[in-house]
């Protein structure tokens, strides 16, 4: 069973992942390789993976077999298990609890070759739609306080395979970063009474140096203070405190797909991930936090500056990281 400790110094939770333990070796650097051979994502391979927890099958084909366009399957080595009870102990000064949630992984298309970049649009709005659907599947477990879908797209983004596919990871706490983000907005709109992001989309609108694209109902942006180069936020125009399909899941993937695009042209195929923030489930419903999408390409390394002081060092400006892409032809 995998455990999440807390450190008392930063108040920061980790998963100690027992069952993926490794040994020094196993931390050995290897140039990896890409060989084209067996992929337990392709269509044919269904009974090399866990089990469907859900798919998309138009034909209603029996699971576990050839006929879909998106398959959800758990990790096969997952961070978290959905057995057990939280346990929570105390070892001294010390606050742990059992690695109880999910770790699921939802294969985006059966074709090897395809990307969210360049397989058919209705293939994005689905990804979409199963992102959706397993969120509001597992809000119905008391265990679970948050769920964080992602995508690490590309070796040195943390993908071990090669096939298309994003994941969630259903949590029993909300992870710092996100409540970071909820208290700042919080104490936003105590002050102002009015929502962070809603504020920062007029703003960001009305000068026009920052924003990437947008259409009815969504806009892109590169965050005034970005991380790394070429970071990328999606957010829908109107308020929206949880993902949800209210603003149209049919527009968000067709500007999450340009955005791609425009990232893929400009930074020619980066190695990416991509995080959906939303707010936890106890207040799925409020008037100060804004959901959102955020694109990190991987175009530098965290070292012992970022670790040790959590400033970042960003060497391209988001005024030019935008219009970059305002100008990639795609």
């Amino acid at each position: 069973m995998p455990e999440l400790r807390k450190d008392p110094i930063s108040g920061r939770w980790v998963i100690i992942s027992i069952e993926r333990g490794k040994r020094p070796s196993d931390f050995s650097m290897r140039i990896s390789q890409k060989t084209g051979g067996f992929c337990a994502f392709c269509a044919g391979n269904e009974h090399t993976t866990p089990p469907e927890i859900m798919a998309f099958r138009p034909d209603k084909n029996k699971p576990n077999s050839p006929g879909w366009t998106l398959r959800v399957v758990s990790n096969k080595f997952p961070a978290l298990n959905i057995e057990g009870n939280l346990g929570r102990v105390g070892e001294g000064i010390f606050d742990k609890m059992n690695g109880v949630g999910a770790h699921e992984v939802i294969i985006e298309s059966p074709d090897h070759n395809h990307t969210l970049a360049t397989m058919p649009l209705k293939s994005v709005e689905d990804t979409l739609w199963a992102f959706y659907q397993r969120i509001k599947d597992l809000k119905q477990d008391s265990r679970v306080k948050y769920v964080l879908v992602f995508k690490n797209e590309g070796d040195d983004a943390g993908a071990s395979l090669e096939h298309t596919h994003s994941q969630l990871i259903a949590l029993p706490i909300i992870p710092n970063l996100v409540q970071e983000e909820i208290d700042l907005a919080k104490q936003y709109y105590d002050y102002k009474e009015r929502c962070l992001l809603c504020d920062i989309i007029r703003q960001e609108t009305a000068s026009g140096t920052r924003v990437v694209t947008e259409n009815e109902n969504f806009i892109v942006l590169s965050p005034f203070a970005p991380r790394s180069p070429f970071e990328t936020l999606i957010v829908p125009k109107a308020h929206e405190s949880s993902f949800s399909p209210d603003s149209s899941f049919d527009l968000l993937a067709q500007i999450l797909q340009k955005t791609l695009k425009q990232i893929d042209k400009v930074l020619d195929l980066p190695p990416y991930n991509l995080m959906i923030h939303t707010s936890p489930f106890r207040i799925e419903h409020n008037d100060y936090y804004h959901w959102h999408i955020e694109i990190l390409p991987k175009l530098t390394k965290i070292a012992g500056f970022e670790w040790g002081s959590g400033f970042y060092i960003n060497p391209t400006p988001p005024e030019s990281a935008a219009k970059f892409m305002r100008e990639a032809e795609i």
